[in-house]
């Protein structure tokens, strides 16, 4: 620890990220790390102990990126934690950015996944060093030969580059650690210089406010400083500033090359967004960061409360959710079945699935949560353009020239006796085989374009059984392309429900209705009159499936007379029948609108 106010010598400061796979043991040689350089001590340690939100223990992945800083050797160590999971490579970017060096892990047992190559590809656009390391080299299935050949056809550096350690053991960390001093580059900023910095994350305390963590480049922050936002001209104070080791500590200033927090006196996360600059107010003409390409949702969902009562607890919880996590996007929505809520837009199924946990444990909210969807560019009859989120916000078809979807660019990463087996899997999905190459001469790349509206339900969970569990991918947004697509509507007891809508490619209009409507004959209670599940594009009907009605035996109680007197009370039940049918209402639960995810 330097003392308080001193400023510290750029050459002992070396900034590095963890990047891997999910589950190839991140947050394990993180906590390894901590422990071999003191930083918490032993009585101290727990498992993922840089994971502190519960529901990243729980799942046993990382979410949210993590600073924590270092002392060892006389050298200031500050890393970054970074989730693997693609529907949070923005995360695992944002660190990139703050850092000189990232270490790559590579699971011994499993070897090169998909996830691996994107992040390879991240830390080398970010002209960063790169450390290799095969991790789990203690377990029996390791296989450390063939997994030092790929990582040296990947990055075309010498075997005896590539460490071997057990994160879990311990062993070879202190050579880990070692190398990091003597591979990356310290930082290059000018401490004389107009102060700079890059937030790379930010949240908000419900105690304490607004607190950014940041990349000081240049310059240096000093607790009480007034700090100005570059992007939003926003003022404030820096209330207090300091490093994470792993908790908060106060040292009364950051300078160039460090990596710490800001506790600011902001009332919102948004006047200080993830990748904006911070300045002294009194410095003139500072020229801004590069920052951080604003980051878009794949995926849109309906959210809404179980009754209209919890509405103003939900956009509530909502709003103090966005301010720690800047990905999250929404906007208010309206449905007649299920009344007012949000339509949210999220950067994967998984931050979806993340986020309606949190808001159900943290906020004790129940929520209805509708089909996942993605965004459509719609070209109307006098060239006007719309965007739209949901299938229910699309214009009479009459008015519509052309309806566009998004498309992906995709990598799926697989041992070769599979390759037959996934291209069939991309091709039953609309997508299109670009090229196949070869890591070694076991493990294949498949490269491919898809539309995302196919790969959102049931995708990766083929993928996984097709490959035995080997394989993995990674995909990112390329372009919106123009393709015959229509909207499918779906009727319960002759009315039709909004939150069911959605667009899909005509060629799967007629199988997708079928199963859906299916699926619906499943989840909705039988009613004591017959309900008729259909599907329907415009005007003209493509599946139907029939709920028969409770039937009660209301001629029990009658023995022997005339065949009419029978006649009569069935009759009279039929014409009940029919009324209830008229006027009853189906009770629709949860399930119905989220059956796209469960037709897999």
């Amino acid at each position: 620890m330097h003392e308080r106010g001193k400023l510290v010598d750029q050459s002992t400061i070396r900034n590095f990220c963890i990047i891997a796979h999910i589950d190839h043991g991140k947050s394990t040689l993180a906590d390894r790390l901590l422990e071999l350089t003191g930083t918490v001590k032993s009585r101290d340690m727990r498992a993922q102990i840089l994971d502190k939100m519960e529901l990243e223990r729980e799942k046993g992945i990382t979410i949210k990126l993590a600073p924590v800083r270092m002392r060892y050797r006389g050298f200031e160590l500050n890393l970054i934690d970074t989730p693997g999971h693609v529907d949070f490579s923005y995360e695992v970017s944002r660190s990139l950015a703050a850092c000189e060096g990232a270490v790559l892990v590579v699971d011994a047992t499993q070897g090169i996944q998909a996830q691996t190559l994107a992040n390879v590809y991240l830390a080398i656009e970010s002209d960063l060093t790169i450390i290799p390391v095969i991790n789990k080299i203690d377990l029996p299935a390791a296989d450390i030969e063939k997994v030092v050949g790929e990582i040296v056809n990947l990055l075309g550096c010498s075997p005896a580059d590539v460490l071997s350690i057990s994160a879990k053991t311990g062993l070879g960390v202190d050579l880990l650690l070692d190398r990091i001093i003597k591979d990356i580059p310290s930082p290059r900023g000018s401490v004389s210089a107009a102060t700079r910095a890059l937030i790379f994350d930010s949240y908000y305390d419900d105690y304490r406010g607004v607190i950014l963590y940041v990349r000081v480049v240049d310059g240096r922050i000093e607790k009480g400083a007034n700090i100005k936002m570059l992007a939003t001209q926003v003022t404030g104070m820096a209330l207090e500033v300091g490093y994470l080791s792993p908790d908060m500590k106060s040292s009364g200033n950051l300078s160039a090359g460090e990596i710490g927090y800001i506790v600011t006196n902001l009332k919102t996360a948004r006047e200080a967004g993830v990748g904006d600059t911070v300045t002294i107010s009194k410095d003139q003409g500072v020229v801004a960061l590069a920052g951080y390409k604003n980051v878009r949702p794949f995926v849109y969902a309906g959210f809404f409360p179980d009754s209209s009562d919890n509405y103003q607890e939900l956009k509530e919880a909502i709003d103090k959710l966005s301010l720690s996590d800047s990905s999250l996007q929404f906007e208010p929505e309206n449905s007649p079945v299920l009344g007012h809520g949000f339509r949210i837009g999220f950067l994967g199924l998984l931050h979806m699935e993340i986020v309606h946990e949190r808001l159900e444990r943290e906020y004790n909210l129940s929520l209805i949560v509708t089909n996942p969807s993605t965004d459509y560019k719609i070209t109307l009859v006098g060239d006007e353009q719309l965007d739209i989120r949901s299938a229910s916000e699309l214009p009479d078809i009459s008015r519509v020239r052309e309806i566009k979807e998004p498309w992906i660019g995709g990598e799926i990463v697989a041992p070769k006796e599979y390759v037959g087996d996934l291209i069939s899997l991309i091709v039953n999905r609309r997508g299109l085989s670009k090229s196949i190459s070869y890591v070694d001469d076991r493990l294949a790349v498949i490269s491919f374009d898809a539309p995302l509206a196919n790969l959102l339900t049931g995708f990766y969970d083929q993928l996984k059984s097709l490959t035995s569990g080997y394989g993995s991918f990674s995909y990112e947004l390329t372009d919106y392309r123009a393709e015959d697509l229509v909207r499918v509507d779906f009727y319960i007891a002759g009315e039709k429900v909004d939150a069911l809508s959605l667009m899909t490619h005509r060629s799967e209009s007629l199988r997708l209705g079928r199963e859906i409507v299916s699926s619906l004959k499943e989840v909705i209670p039988r009613q004591n009159f017959q309900v008729s599940l259909q599907a329907a594009i415009g005007a003209k009907f493509i599946a139907r499936e029939d709920i028969s009605a409770y039937r009660k035996d209301v001629t029990t109680g009658l023995y022997g007379g005339d065949v009419s007197r029978k006649k009569k009370v069935l009759a009279k039940q039929k014409k009940g029948k029919a009324r209830l049918k008229r006027f009853g209402k189906v009770d629709i639960p949860p399930e119905a609108f989220t059956v796209l995810l469960r037709q897999n």
